[in-house]
């Protein structure tokens, strides 16, 4: 990276127009060797395409459809091996958080706070985020029309803390299905934010019978070609060396050793807009 580039603040770089970013990880910190190697291989993608990655692991899952599901190694170790495997890749990383408290014990660790969707109008969450200083980065509730995004990030802003990410992670449409409409790409940027397409989450199949959330990974490069076309500033991505053995989402992570060929589409696709 060059020297001007490196004293960038990292939110300035994410709000940079002629490059793309990328939030993306496993869905859940399930142990140091994941950490280890999802970061070793999205560090080499970010010199290899000179795009900005940001390592994604959430420490606890707290919205899950069965008790039985897994939610976690532990709080502080999890968030350790996150912070740990960014600090030895040269990565800033990200993670969700889903009450007040966790907000700063979270920043503690991470460059970016996450609000879930489900979460979006939970206003004292959003101040809890806003005091720590990082970034926030909001999830449009799958319920949310993009307009009402600005109500979150107002929120945020007004708590003196203007580094916001909107996030667009699909509509709700019947009960087991999600869409995207691609308006609230430029819907939401009219904010004034960087925006990011949840591409992993947005297909989701929600609601299963079977208590285990489905999704159809098979269409990430569609979302994902489609929304850097409509001019959206980052992806989020959820990757995993085995998704079928992965302890959380596995049905709709991309594999690991798919995700080179995917940045170099979605950049190429950048490339041919500016």
């Amino acid at each position: 990276m060059c020297y001007l580039c490196k004293m960038k603040s990292l939110y300035q770089r994410l709000e940079e127009k002629n490059k793309l970013f990328f939030l993306t990880g496993p869905c859940a910190v399930e142990s140091a060797g994941l950490m280890d190697e999802v970061a070793a291989h999205l560090s080499a993608l970010k010199e290899k395409y000179e795009v900005e990655i940001v390592l994604k692991g959430s420490y606890r899952k707290a919205n899950r459809s069965r008790l039985d599901s897994f939610t976690g190694i532990g709080d502080e170790k999890a968030l350790g091996l996150l912070s740990d495997a960014g600090e030895r890749y040269n990565l800033p990383v990200i993670t969700d958080i889903h009450a007040d408290e966790e907000a700063s014990m979270a920043a503690e660790y991470v460059d970016v706070l996450q609000i879930p969707a489900f979460l979006c109008r939970q206003t004292s969450l959003l101040v809890a985020a806003a005091k720590t200083g990082k970034i926030v980065n909001i999830k449009k509730g799958q319920f949310l029309a993009p307009d009402a995004m600005q109500f979150a990030a107002t929120k945020v802003k007004e708590s003196n803390n203007s580094q916001i990410l909107l996030t667009e992670r699909g509509t709700t449409f019947g009960y087991t299905d999600l869409v995207v409409d691609m308006r609230s790409i430029p819907t939401m940027q009219a904010q004034k934010y960087p925006v990011v397409m949840d591409v992993t989450h947005a297909l989701q199949r929600p609601n299963q019978s079977s208590g285990v959330t489905g999704g159809q990974p098979a269409m990430i490069q569609t979302i994902a070609s489609a929304a850097v076309a409509a001019g959206v500033d980052g992806l989020f991505i959820e990757t995993h060396p085995d998704p079928a053995s992965a302890k959380s989402d596995g049905a709709n992570m991309l594999p690991l050793d798919q995700l080179d060929t995917l940045i170099e589409r979605l950049v190429k696709i950048k490339s041919a807009i500016l």
